[in-house]
């Protein structure tokens, strides 16, 4: 077990497409480690709702809330000197979601220019410390649209087909080309946190590995 060999001042990212699940990930690698779980802010999300009725209208709305939630973790984080894993990334809005809808017309192309404007200006203050490692949850579509139908939400639901066949193309194609941090790649059909510790630490001693591997860029 190398739970010994993971600084306390770690932080980790668990990325991965809608239904594969980040946040169970998140919170049984918190709950071994020690360390403070940080989750995205949907409850309190007054877009969402909307975003997934009207992308168009929306988008923009959407990732402007979700990117100064996150840059709000970012700071805190920062100000709390590590020690947490985060349920998504800040490079999946930006890379994925955002730039998604720039390309497919569901964001206006000067809204866009004003989100990635705002990212840069985010990236450049003491408050934007890389992961140390990059937890990254890959599976096959059915296999994730099968978990989004079995958690139920309706916004998910209605949801086309067509939308989640972009989201994991665009996934794959993204975490082939993340050169921001370490990256520790794990198929959901690998292991099963819920019930099983072992799995857990199995994870833990991967993460451990990469990261001794692999520095990480300058925090």
């Amino acid at each position: 077990m190398k739970l010994h060999e993971i600084p306390k001042n770690s932080v980790f990212a668990v990325a991965g497409m809608v239904g594969v699940g980040k946040s169970t990930m998140t919170k049984a690698l918190a709950s071994r480690l020690g360390f403070q779980a940080s989750f995205e802010n949907v409850a309190e999300n007054p877009y969402l709702d909307r975003f997934y009725s009207d992308f168009e209208r929306w988008s923009f709305h959407l990732q402007i809330f979700f990117l100064a939630e996150r840059f709000k973790e970012q700071k805190r984080i920062f100000e709390n000197g590590g020690g947490f894993v985060q349920d998504r990334s800040i490079y999946e809005d930006v890379g994925i979601f955002a730039k998604m809808h720039a390309d497919e017309g569901t964001m206006d192309s000067v809204d866009y220019t004003t989100y990635m404007n705002l990212f840069e200006a985010m990236v450049m203050t003491p408050y934007f410390p890389h992961p140390d490692a990059l937890i990254y949850l890959e599976g096959s579509l059915e296999s994730i649209l099968e978990r989004i139908e079995r958690r139920g939400r309706e916004m998910e639901l209605q949801t086309s087909r067509g939308y989640w066949e972009e989201t994991h193309r665009r996934y794959e194609k993204w975490i082939d080309s993340f050169t921001a941090c370490p990256v520790v790649r794990l198929n959901i059909e690998d292991y099963d946190v819920l019930r099983n510790e072992q799995d857990v630490d199995q994870i833990i001693d991967k993460i451990a590995n990469v990261i001794k591997k692999e520095p990480t860029p300058d925090k």
